[in-house]
């Protein structure tokens, strides 16, 4: 355990980090994609002492605007990211936009709910409060050209290892690429 670990002192172990590494990758030409603190939580609630600055949408701005680099950006998982919104199914858009327009989606868990901050269940694709054919239009739009991929799916009696929940959210996936 690490013990107390307040906001600020989060944040300056983070920069110290990123300003470590982020060149390196950049010579490299390794794209670093941090994936958010899931689940959302209140600030002030982090998890055994630990402040949890990656898991609001402004906290993932400041994450990104640290280090100035097209090798520093987001493994952008939708679904986390829609937990910590009030209205994923109206807000979620102009989140995915700011990301993609500077670049800092690499890749996307591509995920629904419903509900929001605090109070959310995991669904099914195309069963949340996300219009996954608007977000996919929105990837599209602010040029998004990475792998969307399906993240974890609600559970189905007698399907072992979540293969028929997967191969719904693959071909769903797929089917939202071609219809935008």
């Amino acid at each position: 355990m690490a013990g107390v670990v307040s906001a600020d002192d989060y944040w300056e172990r983070i920069t110290y980090f990123l300003k470590r590494v982020v060149p390196v990758a950049e010579e490299y030409k390794v794209k670093l994609a941090c994936h958010p603190q899931d689940p959302a939580m209140p600030p002030g609630r982090g998890y055994q002492g630990v402040e949890t600055v990656l898991g609001t949408v402004d906290g993932l701005k400041r994450f990104v605007s640290i280090v100035d680099s097209s090798y520093h950006g987001l493994n952008f998982c939708q679904g986390t990211v829609s937990e910590m919104l009030d209205k994923p199914g109206e807000q979620i858009y102009d989140v995915i936009r700011w990301f993609g327009t500077r670049g800092k989606i690499f890749n996307v868990h591509f995920r629904n709910i419903r509900g929001g901050f605090l109070d959310f269940q995991e669904t099914f694709i195309d069963d949340g409060d996300v219009d996954m054919l608007k977000a996919m239009r929105v990837y599209k739009e602010v040029g998004f050209e990475g792998m969307m991929m399906p993240d974890h799916v609600p559970k189905i009696d007698g399907d072992a290892g979540d293969a028929q929940g997967f191969a719904f959210a693959l071909g769903y996936i797929k089917a939202l690429i071609a219809a935008a």
